[in-house]
């Protein structure tokens, strides 16, 4: 037993080696979708479409940017890794756009 205890170790943290690189951006992905989708939820509808559609897609767009950013993190492909980049700035400018219209639309107009 005494024999079979270390070599059972050196193979757990080579399995562990192995796995590890792989976890980081899967758990990255999977806690940024998780984020998304209760902000999403949290979201109450107030029946104005335009309100309704910017409160929600601001979270996913939050959401977009954090996988976004993880792809830049740990990607390889450079396809992918434009798009990522494409995306971070796009939807950050969306961001301020639908934090705009909200904001004008907050106020009655006279």
């Amino acid at each position: 037993m005494r024999r079979l205890f270390p070599s059972l170790m050196c193979l757990f943290a080579a399995s562990l080696a192995a796995v590890q690189p792989a976890a980081a951006p899967e758990h990255a992905l999977m806690t940024a979708m998780a984020q998304m989708n209760t902000a999403m939820a949290r979201v109450r509808m107030t029946g104005q479409p335009d309100r309704d559609f910017a409160r929600m897609m601001i979270p996913h767009h939050v959401g977009a940017i954090a996988m976004a950013e993880t792809e830049l993190h740990y990607g390889h492909d450079p396809v992918l890794l434009r798009l990522a980049q494409e995306i971070v700035v796009t939807q950050q400018q969306e961001i301020v756009v639908m934090r705009r219209a909200l904001a004008a639309h907050s106020h009655p107009r006279p």
